[in-house]
């Protein structure tokens, strides 16, 4: 049983006075369905599932956006045995993306109050989700604006990883107290830490992936789960995508290891197929983006805060947003290069993907910088409130680019970077190095701040 972060969300979800109908959306296979199944098997006196996937029949229960009493009193005729007791009762959606009449229906249901209710989605996100094949019909237009609470779940991160293969929160927070104080991790625990992490790489968070792992540690058999999946994710592309584009988003999603193994590693429609425009591959994007198979790391103008505000529409790099669906679009074999460490020149998009894998799955959106001088960082970051910059190489020493954005603070206007690589804590001036499993460390901790009261009295 994988322990899941997501399940503090859920409790915190319950036991808020006001809460409304919970939406969790994420990849395919990330887990969502056991999570919520087990949450509500342990909270609750009743639960009521269905999937619309697997049991299209339970979509006449929402026909026509009926009220809530009617509602139920059809889900009691479809579903024998099913017991809807006031405050005690949760109704799981699952795959709501099926039944945009499900999805009105949440207005109604945070209306009432009388049960507790959580949707799932693989696809809630990608245009023309929903879509009603004989009334063209997209179902975006049935989004219960403000009676909803949305969440994003993520395959596993590599902190999750960590508690699936024993590792708990003593040493965890042992290694998180090195990196807050920039002190050495001592060496038991950083050898594990590498290693381990050599073995997130390879296997990524996707939870049947993770489950073969620790069951086997057979890589041949993690490296076939891994393909299924993948085959799963382009079907979705057939099913789900308009006619015209299926093809175009099957290309750019094969062409991620090769956009990545570039020198320059900005997206480039030409590397997808030869003489390939904007024009025709911006929506395949979007599309792989929404269904969370990755996310753009976009280049920022300047390196200031905003980054958001800062950043260039149209150039961007592409990673997946888990590691292990990387590795699997690589050659057959590639799992034991990086066990053996015999990648070579690839190892270094390797590690840029593993610190997106970081990042996006803290919730964290993705910037570099990259001038036609060919001064470029990796990755830029709100850190401590401030503009931070992220490298991630397999040596130490400062990068040619990094030297002169700290030797021109005055241009730049960045004072400090994090340098991760195969070593251990240490500091060289405005540079924090670390090594590469204290990744998942970085994000921006906001400090709850209370807008002070005005004293109106001084309008006198």
């Amino acid at each position: 049983m994988l322990r899941r972060k997501i399940e503090s969300d859920l409790a915190k979800w319950k036991n808020s006075e006001s809460k409304k109908p919970l939406v969790i959306k994420g990849i395919r296979q990330c887990g969502k369905t056991y999570i919520v199944q087990k949450f509500a098997k342990e909270n609750y006196e009743n639960v009521i599932y269905m999937n619309f996937i697997l049991e299209p029949d339970k979509k006449l229960a929402f026909a026509s956006n009926v009220d809530v009493d009617t509602i139920i009193l059809n889900l009691s005729a479809l579903i024998p045995g099913s017991r809807f007791v006031n405050g005690k009762t949760c109704i799981i959606l699952d795959e709501i993306q099926e039944c945009k009449e499900a999805r009105t229906a949440l207005k109604s249901f945070q209306i009432d109050g009388r049960f507790d209710i959580i949707a799932t989605g693989s696809l809630l996100g990608v245009r023309g989700y929903g879509k009603n094949r004989t009334k063209n019909v997209d179902g975006q237009d049935s989004i219960p604006v403000g009676y909803e609470t949305m969440i994003e779940m993520y395959p596993l991160d590599f902190e999750e990883f960590l508690w699936a293969n024993g590792i708990n929160d003593k040493v965890i927070d042992t290694v998180k107290s090195c990196f807050e104080n920039e002190t050495a991790v001592p060496n038991g625990i950083h050898n594990v830490m590498m290693e381990l992490l050599y073995r997130y790489v390879i296997v990524g968070g996707l939870p049947e992936v993770v489950n073969t792992f620790l069951e086997t540690k057979n890589i041949e058999l993690i490296y076939k789960v891994q393909r299924n999946l993948i085959v799963e994710y382009e079907e979705d592309m057939v099913k789900y995508a308009d006619d015209a584009d299926k093809a175009r988003i099957r290309e750019c999603f094969e062409s991620i290891p090769r956009q990545l193994a570039k020198e320059n590693k900005k997206f480039q429609y030409s590397v997808v197929k030869k003489n390939g425009r904007s024009s025709q591959y911006m929506g395949s994007i979007q599309w792989l983006e929404d269904a969370g198979l990755v996310k753009r790391c976009y280049n920022t103008q300047i390196t200031e805060l905003p980054l958001e505000g800062n950043s260039i529409e149209d150039c961007f790099k592409l990673y997946t947003t888990d590691i292990g669906l990387l590795v699997a679009m690589l050659d057959y074999g590639s799992q034991v290069d990086i066990l053996k460490g015999n990648l070579l020149g690839y190892k270094g998009a390797l590690f840029e993907n593993l610190m997106a894998d970081f990042l996006c799955k803290s919730g964290q959106k993705l910037y570099y910088f990259h001038k036609d001088s060919g001064l470029e960082l990796d990755f830029l970051v709100r850190y401590k409130g401030e503009c931070v910059v992220i490298e991630v190489k397999a040596k130490s020493g400062k990068t040619k680019s990094l030297r002169t954005v700290l030797r021109n603070k005055d241009v730049y206007h960045v004072n400090n970077a994090i340098k991760l690589g195969k070593y251990n804590v240490g500091r060289e001036d405005e540079v924090l190095t670390i090594p590469l499993y204290m990744g998942f460390l970085i994000k921006d901790n906001l400090a709850d701040v209370i807008v002070p009261d005005i004293d109106l009295n001084l309008l006198h």
